[in-house]
């Protein structure tokens, strides 16, 4: 049995300790936003904040998480039927295409800003570096980080 905070609710899951934990909110929480995208860390696209700090949930066994915060892209927002200014940001912008990245760029950024409420260009490069985006919407997403953080 493990013990999970996710998006401010508790929960309690029967579930193997190693179990990465992006297929406990997929399967067991009901939780799909958050994406299966290389299984190795690589692309991003399962990133996930515990405690606010970005990391990829396809690798990261649920063990490690009991009786942490973890956060995913359903509760980002403050309230319900509400939008994070990022989520914001990139409809305005326009960013997604296929849209199967975007829960994990998302993250990402909003976990910039959390850090770096004014990042420079190369401050997103760095940061957003390890979030593959295979449409290319590399320039929006620096847009849209920057119109966000205006907000923030």
């Amino acid at each position: 049995m493990v013990k999970l905070i996710v998006n401010g609710q508790n929960h309690e899951i029967n579930i193997d300790s190693d179990t990465p934990v992006l297929w406990v909110l997929r399967e067991k929480l009901g939780l799909i936003g958050t994406k299966f995208g290389c299984g190795s860390s690589l692309c991003g696209a399962c990133t996930i904040h515990v405690e606010g700090k970005p990391i990829r949930s396809c690798v990261t066994p649920v063990s490690n998480l009991e009786g942490k915060n973890v956060t995913t892209i359903e509760g980002l927002a403050d309230a319900e039927d509400a939008l994070h200014p990022i989520q914001e940001a990139w409809i305005e912008h326009q960013v997604p295409q296929c849209g199967y990245c975007q829960s994990g760029q998302i993250m990402s950024a909003v976990a910039l800003l959390a850090r770096n409420p004014n990042p420079s260009d190369e401050d997103i490069d760095a940061s957003m570096r390890g979030n593959i985006c295979r449409c290319g919407m590399y320039g929006r997403i620096k847009a849209a980080i920057k119109s966000a953080a205006k907000k923030v």
